[in-house]
């Protein structure tokens, strides 16, 4: 009798061993998956905007990616408002709600993306983060920096 109850509690610690792992894999998944997406923004980027968008200038067929960035980082103090921002405008772009409306002037007004939010979000992260404070305005000619033409 000794010799099933001892059976039965090795088993009963090796389940709840097993449990155990088996609940710690889940999480290290989904906090690798969290990290897996954050960084994904360039490859969702590379899939879905690089027909059109370059990351630095010169331009494809719409603005580069790093002059909009200093565009969103001029327009909002914070990364959850611009983000926030871009991602609204992505699903549904709109001339009054462009943060350059001179690019939509020689570019046109691009399309939506029909991307779960999931990766909209992503790739508006990641499209915030390129902002780099030594590129100025992105107009050219060193607009931005007190040398354009028209200053």
């Amino acid at each position: 009798m000794k010799f099933f109850f001892l059976i039965n509690l090795l088993i009963s610690l090796a389940m709840k061993r097993l449990l155990l792992i088996m609940t710690m894999g889940l999480c290290f998944d989904s906090v690798a998956q969290a990290a897996t997406s954050t960084q994904d923004g360039k490859a969702i980027f590379d899939k879905n905007c690089s027909v059109c968008h370059s990351v630095m200038p010169p331009p494809k067929n719409a603005p580069p990616i790093t002059p909009l960035a200093s565009r969103y980082h001029q327009r909002f103090k914070t990364k959850k408002d611009g983000v926030n921002y871009l991602v609204a405008y992505l699903k549904s772009p709109n001339k009054d709600k462009a943060i350059d409306p001179q690019a939509i002037t020689r570019f046109g007004l691009m399309p939506a993306l029909v991307l779960p939010d999931a990766e909209l979000r992503t790739v508006a992260e990641w499209v915030w983060d390129q902002y780099n404070p030594n590129m100025g305005m992105g107009r050219g000619m060193g607009m931005g920096r007190g040398q354009g033409m028209n200053q």
